[in-house]
């Protein structure tokens, strides 16, 4: 059999397994396995174990469990919704009124969760009651949430990064670093179209009104300062190179562990139900990360890499013209892969071929996460479109219809990394080495 043919192969039995139902995990694992006994039979099944231990065996990947357990204390120490209540007085007297602390409140949960689903449930389960009875637009409202959630896996930390990260062997610090001005880039430009759209339509948002007073406007600081320590001390520590992406999410753990003890409802049973949580996703994630291990190992094994890279560089294309088929590429992926499962079917294959072409690893991972976030968003299988749609009590078009304008801001902050990299490459060219 061709190597052309064997790819096709893989590739039909993946997408088979998605739309019949199965898990990432397994989607990605049985065409990895089927593919190496297509390429070598059952012998080239015999370097897994050796594959497995060397793969798994990493320092940066016990950053993912550290960080979800970071975000798990916080959520069900309630936390979560002294965010979205102190948002909701600061932000609020910009026009669209809760629409505007919908997007604030994910970008800041977004520094601590690192994961979109987190960051569309938690700040949807909080923001949507209030909304719908304040009579906002109903689109509106969970395209915001949906959207917004999105903001997890750019502002770090961010699992996504992190997988990246591994598999291209590309700092994860210098990551977390670029996610940054895209991410609150992407934010105002968010806030922006709600603004205007509030201004131009009033009726889509009733004026809230802000403090009234010192004591009040101090309430709402407070109500903020519990995740200012959180993401000062993570985000903060890792910018002065203090510490590692592990151990920075070390010091989010323990940090999170000191402010949810003291502003919110920590206890013994909060923290267990928190760290169960944290474990059975971690497991998941984990669990994919190592699949797509194996399925890298096949595509190496059978040298993919190597004919794809050929191929392409034979093409003669111009960046440009590279980049727009990504584009073509990503966009169609994000509306029938999930997140992850983007970063580990692509990014083996198409990593050789960046660098062939000298494009910056790191400018890159961002790139891939802005795809991703469209993908999140993307019908028919945008997770964040589910999720809203599990909290409320509308229809998932009216959802989708919501988001529509959102993806086209993320198209021009993709344009504007294309133009001026610099966005996302000044804050890590400038960030200090680990001590």
């Amino acid at each position: 059999m061709s190597a052309t043919l064997e790819v096709l192969v893989v590739l039909v039995i993946f997408l088979g397994l998605l739309a019949a139902g199965m898990t990432i995990p397994f989607a990605i694992g049985v065409p990895a396995i089927v593919y190496l006994l297509l390429h070598g039979g059952v012998p080239a099944l015999k370097g897994i174990g050796l594959m497995s231990w060397g793969s798994m065996n990493s320092f940066a990947l016990t950053a993912i469990p550290l960080f979800i357990l970071m975000a798990e204390i916080m959520q069900h120490s309630g936390l979560s919704f002294r965010i979205y209540r102190g948002l909701s007085k600061l932000v609020c007297v910009i026009p669209g009124g809760l629409l505007q602390t919908n997007i604030a409140g994910c970008a800041l949960f977004a520094a601590i969760s690192g994961s979109s689903v987190a960051t569309a449930a938690a700040i949807g389960t909080v923001a949507l009651p209030q909304l719908l009875q304040r009579g906002y637009s109903r689109q509106l409202a969970a395209g915001s949430l949906a959207a917004g959630g999105t903001l997890g896996i750019l502002i770090p930390p961010s699992i996504a990064m992190i997988v990246y990260g591994t598999f291209t062997e590309t700092s994860v610090s210098k990551l977390f670093m670029a996610g940054i001005v895209p991410g609150l880039l992407l934010t105002a430009l968010f806030m922006l179209y709600v603004m205007v759209h509030a201004l131009l339509k009033p009726e889509i948002a009733p004026r809230e009104r802000g403090p009234q007073n010192a004591a009040e406007f101090l309430s709402a600081a407070a109500d903020l300062l519990p995740f200012a320590i959180v993401i000062g001390g993570t985000m903060g520590s890792l910018y002065y190179g203090w510490v590692t992406p592990t151990e920075a999410a070390a010091v989010g753990c323990f940090l999170a562990f000191v402010v949810s003890a003291i502003w919110g409802k920590l206890g013994w049973t909060e923290l267990r139900t928190a760290m169960v949580s944290a474990v059975l996703i971690s497991g998941n994630i984990l669990l994919i990360v190592y699949t797509a291990f194996v399925f890298s190992y096949a595509i190496s094994v059978a040298g993919v890499g190597e004919q794809l890279t050929s191929w392409l560089v034979g093409l003669q294309l111009s960046r440009i013209e590279f980049f727009l088929s990504l584009f073509v590429l990503y966009t169609i992926l994000g509306c029938l892969v999930e997140s992850l499962g983007m970063i580990v079917i692509t990014v083996p294959l198409l990593y050789p071929v960046l660098l062939k072409y000298g494009i910056d690893p790191v400018w890159f991972g961002i790139i891939l996460v802005l795809f991703i976030e469209l993908g999140q968003i993307s019908p028919p299988i945008g997770i964040n479109l589910f999720v809203i749609q599990s909290i409320w009590d509308g229809k998932l078009s009216d959802i989708v219809w919501g988001t529509i304008p959102f993806h086209f801001l993320m198209f021009v902050l993709l344009i504007l990394l294309v133009i001026f990299p610099e966005i996302a490459l000044w804050l890590p060219q400038h960030m200090a080495k680990p001590t």
